[in-house]
């Protein structure tokens, strides 16, 4: 199984990206998917996850700003990132089925 993240980049504080991460390879069925982010220095902390049903969940540094998604036809999930902060700097990793990790994506939010 793979993880292909992608999607991060240099944004303007207030500004906004979309995270893609695809998943491949044999898998057998999505139970759920989530993003996890590291900033540098520190520990890696959860901040969404979806069930292949479609209910997510989301850290509280994120509530209302993020929105996850996911397209089992694409086997691919989402996470849509609004109103970035500086504090949002960090690198992106996707999961599957709470087993499988992505490379990451760098995300850095700055003027």
């Amino acid at each position: 199984v793979q993880l292909q993240a992608s999607g991060g980049g240099l944004v303007q504080p207030g500004g906004s990206l979309r995270l893609s991460c695809a998943a491949s390879g044999s898998i057998f069925r999505i139970v759920s998917m989530g993003w996890y982010r590291q900033a540098p220095g520190k520990q890696r902390n959860w901040v969404a996850e979806i069930t292949s049903g479609g209910i997510s969940n989301y850290a509280n540094f994120v509530k209302g700003r993020f929105t996850i998604s996911i397209d089992n036809a694409k086997n691919t999930m989402y996470l849509q990132m609004n109103s970035l902060k500086p504090e949002d700097t960090a690198v992106y990793y996707c999961t599957l089925n709470g087993g499988y990790w992505g490379q990451g994506t760098q995300v850095t939010v700055s003027s």
